[in-house]
């Protein structure tokens, strides 16, 4: 069940890169979320738009020496996280918010048992024995369905399918029964079958430890069954956030629109013979640090008009409940 009082709630947060000694660019800026226990809350836009970004900076993933949280708050309840030194935010790490990384290859340390690196996940925030940390991990791979699991613990991750190593990725991630769960492109090189089985995991489990879920995704058929809200991301910016159902019967930014309108569609009418041509987004993602003046997306966009060029949209609320940062949304109603 959604409840009211958000478990992790972003204002304002500009994170920004070192380009040279005193030269800094914004790769994620004046982005505001918030996210209940009980909710998915799905993230999109192309590759480049800042989603990981964002998740890497929530949790302070980010080089320190090239890289700076400029503005913002990231609250955890009442903890704000962008002002905890390293040594508090080990803390939180893994206990209060985890993180499910794209590629659970690259993820997991492949000199070490998959049973160990969930028990060490174990021990690090619970003082338990290691007899206990032993126990428990397994009850965590098969909770998150890994069969045999007594048998799995003892093998490396090279030992183990894609879809094996993502589920110890998630018993990982899960190990504390953490408030907030970030999973980035969970689903990323997994067969379809796969994929619906871990995203079912994540949701059932979302259910029983009471969680909010952020879902960083490109796939927009995995947004449309999982996700209660989503927010579209563009240039480390967001540009359009609503709940799913209102998203998904008419985007209020062109982006957005340009995004469900390149989706495969299965009701499609062939004609001659052939299904009609895939729609695309001419144009690609600017580099974060060589964004035009305005908005961001005006060179890619069929509504670009003067205005466009000269200032940056504000996130403005719309009848349908949704918010936009376009200067002609409300056309789009």
């Amino acid at each position: 069940m959604i409840t009211q009082n958000p478990v992790l709630q972003v204002e304002g947060l500009r994170t920004e890169f070192r380009k040279r000694r005193n030269d800094w660019f914004a790769v994620v800026n004046d982005v505001d979320l918030h996210l209940s226990a009980g909710e998915t809350l799905a993230v999109v836009g192309e590759s480049g738009c800042g989603k990981s970004m964002l998740a890497h900076s929530m949790l302070q993933l980010l080089p320190k020496r090239i890289s700076r949280i400029a503005f913002g708050r990231i609250l955890l309840g009442d903890v704000d996280l962008a002002t905890l030194p390293e040594r508090q935010m080990r803390r939180v790490r893994g206990k209060d918010i985890s993180m499910v990384f794209q590629e659970p290859m690259t993820s997991l340390n492949p000199l070490m048992k998959v049973g160990q690196q969930i028990e060490e996940s174990i021990l690090e925030h619970d003082p338990c024995s290691s007899k206990a940390a032993r126990k428990r991990s397994i009850e965590l791979m098969e909770l998150v369905g890994i069969p045999e699991a007594v048998l799995r613990a003892d093998q490396y991750p090279f030992q183990l399918s894609g879809g094996m190593r993502q589920r110890v990725v998630i018993a990982i991630a899960l190990a504390c029964r953490p408030r907030v769960l970030i999973a980035d492109e969970p689903t990323t090189a997994l067969d379809v079958t796969i994929q619906a089985q871990v995203l079912e995991l994540i949701d059932r489990l979302k259910t029983e430890i009471g969680m909010g879920v952020i879902l960083i995704t490109h796939d927009l058929g995995v947004v449309a069954e999982w996700a209660q809200r989503v927010m579209v991301m563009y240039a480390g910016r967001k540009v359009e956030e609503g709940d799913t159902e209102v998203f998904f019967s008419g985007p209020s930014h062109p982006y957005s629109r340009a995004l469900l309108a390149s989706v495969p569609r299965p009701d499609a009418v062939m004609a001659a013979g052939q299904l009609p041509p895939l729609s695309e987004i001419p144009g690609t993602v600017p580099p974060m640090d060589q964004l035009p003046p305005g908005c961001a997306f005006a060179a890619r966009c069929p509504y670009r008009a003067d205005i466009c060029d000269r200032e940056t949209p504000a996130m403005v609320a719309l009848p349908n409940g949704a918010r936009a940062a376009c200067h002609f949304a409300e056309k789009f109603q």
